[in-house]
């Protein structure tokens, strides 16, 4: 049942009057003004929470120029996959021996029709080369397609920098990309090596080329970058945000002491008058 909010009394079916029958208050309008207060104060309380997340956001793209430096080389490793990575020369009866260079398009051609149940067969081979061979070929497609993740991954988590947990993220992230790339190296040598050794008079010859080296060295260096910024800091530059006249951090100080909220718009008048005589006196000058 309905009670009045002023004075409480029970309201019944019986009085649908929009004043209470005791204390003859408008049930309607009650509060309304006060209600008003709070939805503003909640609206710039929220404006000045978003403002700080957008401050951060643009401190951890151009806040100095080793922020800008980090997203260049943040995208770099990626665009150094369109180098040759590696190779295979094969040849064979009636084929011409032939050389076949791998970088980032021909992995976009090859590894979508690779034949995965064939691939995981010759892996499970009795041969320990063969074996061997297609396990490191595996291995190394899987830990490059991780280090990508893990720099895609790293390049959105950009936005987040200045979180808390950025500079362990954006560190987490780089390491593991490192680790992956340098992994693909290994795996590959050990493909090259059991499948020349599995198929001598075929396979002529199989080798990591300049441009793995070139991917594994940029992603080095946007953890160095992310190291040096994770020791100096990053200066993020907060734009000034009021609520009710008063400092948004004052009034979330003010919030969080469980300061009452008559006692936080008397400080909100008082905060706008100040700021009502200033301007006046700056006219008068």
């Amino acid at each position: 049942m309905a009670k009045c909010p002023k004075c409480g009394r029970k309201l019944t079916i019986f009085d649908w009057k929009p004043n209470c029958p005791d204390c003859g208050v408008n049930l309607v309008y009650y509060g309304m003004e006060e209600r008003l207060m709070a939805e503003a104060d909640a609206a710039e309380a929220e404006h000045a929470r978003t403002q700080k997340k957008m401050d951060r956001l643009k401190a951890s793209f151009i806040g100095s120029p080793l922020t800008i430096i980090r997203i260049v080389l943040s995208i770099l490793p990626i665009a150094a996959l369109l180098l040759p990575l590696a190779n295979i020369t094969f040849t064979g009866p009636f084929i011409t021996e032939r050389t076949s260079t791998i970088d980032l398009l021909k992995l976009i051609d090859v590894v979508p029709n690779l034949d995965f149940g064939g691939l995981f067969l010759m892996m499970g081979s009795n041969i320990a080369e063969i074996g061997a061979g297609f396990l490191g070929l595996f291995g190394s497609l899987a830990a490059l397609l991780l280090s990508v993740v893990l720099l895609v991954v790293s390049l959105l988590m950009l936005t987040m920098s200045c979180g808390k947990l950025g500079n362990l993220r954006n560190l987490t992230l780089n390491s593991l990309a490192v680790i992956s790339a340098v992994v693909s190296i290994v795996f590959y040598n050990s493909f090259s090596s059991n499948i020349m050794a599995a198929f001598p008079d075929f396979v002529k010859g199989a080798s990591v080329q300049w441009g793995s080296y070139v991917y594994v060295a940029l992603i080095v260096c946007l953890l160095a970058i992310n190291i040096v910024l994770a020791i100096k800091g990053i200066n993020v530059k907060y734009k000034q945000c009021f609520v009710g006249g008063i400092p948004a951090d004052e009034y979330f100080e003010l919030v969080e002491r469980g300061t009452d909220t008559d006692t936080i718009h008397k400080l909100m008048a008082e905060a706008l008058a100040k700021k009502d005589v200033a301007k006046a006196e700056e006219k008068a000058e």
